[in-house]
């Protein structure tokens, strides 16, 4: 058994400003040494989603879902002051006047410490989301695979 803190973070929002405070938490956490999980369930996998399209065979509903959610974490709305997508403008003009780290950066860091990212596999099925959608460099999982990181956690948390 391992002597490392764990932190462990269900991310449901789709919110940009929600999945941000999730990333930071989880690079700050790494950081100070905790093996960190993220698992992704509902709309907090269009954090994991690629920016480009990609062809997979869906139905009807799957393609609904496909164009109404957002594609990659930069295209996430924020859960308050959106104003129809000219509130995340406005974010990030002020992140970048702060020298803020954009929330694509912040997954790509999250990567780059270890931190175990995982995709829900029961709402990629819900939501018609297949693996070549999301990115690389992620894992699959059920509910009882994040339970089993929770199980230990020092620090869990649902965002």
């Amino acid at each position: 058994m391992t002597d490392k803190k764990k932190t462990t973070i269900v991310l449901f929002s789709g919110d940009y400003d929600k999945a941000m405070a999730a990333y930071i938490i989880a690079n700050g956490a790494a950081a100070y040494d905790h093996e960190v999980t993220i698992f992704h369930t509902f709309w907090g996998l269009n954090a994991l989603r690629k920016e480009e399209i990609i062809s997979v065979k869906k139905g009807t509903m799957e393609r609904m879902f496909d164009k109404m959610m957002p594609r990659g974490a930069d295209k996430m709305g924020l859960s308050k002051m959106n104003f129809a997508g000219f509130g995340p403008k406005m974010i990030k003009d002020v992140m970048k006047k702060h020298n803020a780290m954009p929330l694509p950066q912040l997954i790509e860091m999250a990567n780059e410490q270890d931190v175990k990212l995982v995709a829900c596999t029961m709402t990629m099925d819900l939501l018609g989301l297949q693996q070549e959608e999301l990115l690389d460099n992620i894992e699959y999982a059920g509910v009882a695979a994040y339970l089993a990181d929770a199980e230990d956690g020092n620090v869990n948390l649902f965002i």
